[in-house]
């Protein structure tokens, strides 16, 4: 029963005149149900449609613990989508099998767990395959079913997961921004970070994060020159990944580039203050990328002025960012050459990354089907 906002419905469906909900009239309460695994634009048409015909609606997101999209997540997303709905969730990893009475009671009971007493018996089921007419009627509520032939939006959240490309445009912002493919371009002062960012930028068709220090460094008291503070590189450190967070919103594929991170500030508050910082640290940990491409210093000249001295440090730092990428889960691949090379090489990467796809698992549900499968042959 968790999956099934996931999959075109498997019972029979009843004829159209028994559909029930027809006619448009109110409710008190309305209950929707699913795995939202993950959710998408069918599954907020299905909340909204509840949303406007009741005074209150619940909607409960019904996991498993072996999903790859943890169930807080999911409920993070649906109420931000849809703030004046009470959203719920529970782990269940219990048999579900629609033809099983003895499954059918126990899903009911984690539904009616979930509902909270203050919002009254729920009036109306919402859903758009089958199943509904029997949980509403084991619920004592009517039927309403919202476009069961998926005429209006034609997605499964069993296809999102095999193809998450092919189905971007269905997924809301949450869900991009966790989904999407994070390729940070790292390196050194003066060492073709922005150019390759810029370039990959154009190569895919998508916008890139640009590098914050850079900015701030202008704006900052004192100027570039003047003594960096401790505080500071957390403002950058936090500017820089609120900066991801909003492109990884709005990209238009699942992939994201930004021009260095806050792993980059985490090495700079070590050159600049004098010292390791635990708080970038702990900040860079939660925030792992898919790939880093790591600019080499090599064929790219410095500044004019920057002398013998700025070369000794630019190498410094670019031997730093090595040995803290060799510490990181993360891939990591060092680009060097010209532009063109650069490129070249980091569109070789990032080309593999996309092709691995997400890898994201089954629904408890599928899981459980092959299961079954597995075990009669």
């Amino acid at each position: 029963m968790s999956d099934s906002l996931d999959r075109r419905a498997t019972v029979s469906a009843p004829a159209p005149s028994h559909v029930a909900g027809k006619g448009g009239r109110r409710f008190r309460h309305g209950l929707v149900i699913g795995t939202f695994y993950p959710p998408h634009v069918g599954h907020l048409a299905l909340v909204r449609a509840a949303l406007s015909r009741c005074d209150r609606v619940t909607v409960e997101v019904l996991g498993g613990s072996t999903e790859s999209i943890p169930v807080p997540l999911r409920v993070q997303w649906l109420v931000e989508e849809a703030p004046t709905a009470r959203v719920t969730s529970v782990v269940d990893d219990a048999e579900i099998d629609f033809e099983s009475a003895a499954a059918w009671e126990h899903h009911t009971g984690v539904i009616r767990s979930l509902l909270d007493p203050a919002d009254g018996p729920v009036g109306a089921v919402f859903t758009s395959d089958a199943y509904g007419e029997e949980l509403a009627h084991r619920l004592d509520a009517e039927w309403v079913r919202v476009d069961p032939e998926r005429s209006s939006l034609t997605v499964s959240s069993t296809a999102v997961r095999r193809d998450v490309p092919g189905h971007w445009w269905a997924l809301p912002a949450a869900a991009r921004a966790h989904l999407a493919k994070r390729v940070v371009v790292l390196g050194a002062e003066s060492s073709g970070t922005t150019t390759l960012a810029s370039d990959l930028a154009d190569r895919y068709g998508v916008p890139w994060v640009p590098e914050y220090v850079r900015a701030w460094a202008v704006a900052r008291p004192g100027g570039p020159g003047a003594p960096w503070q401790d505080v500071e590189l957390d403002l950058v450190a936090q500017a820089q990944a609120a900066g991801e967070d909003a492109a990884a919103r709005r990209t238009p594929r699942p992939l994201l580039l930004c021009d260095t991170d806050v792993l980059a500030a985490a090495v700079w508050h070590q050159r600049h203050v004098g010292s390791r910082s635990p708080r970038l640290e702990a900040l860079a940990a939660q925030r792992v990328p898919d790939l880093y491409l790591l600019t080499s210093p090599d064929d790219v000249p410095l500044p004019r002025g920057a002398g013998a001295d700025g070369e000794r440090r630019r190498a410094a730092m670019h031997e730093g960012f090595r040995q803290v990428l060799a510490a990181r889960p993360a891939r990591w691949v060092e680009v060097a050459g010209d532009r063109e090379e650069r490129l070249a090489r980091a569109t070789q990467e990032v080309d593999a990354l996309l092709a691995r796809g997400w890898d994201l698992a089954p629904s408890l549900e599928q899981q459980q089907h092959a299961a079954r499968r597995h075990g009669a042959t």
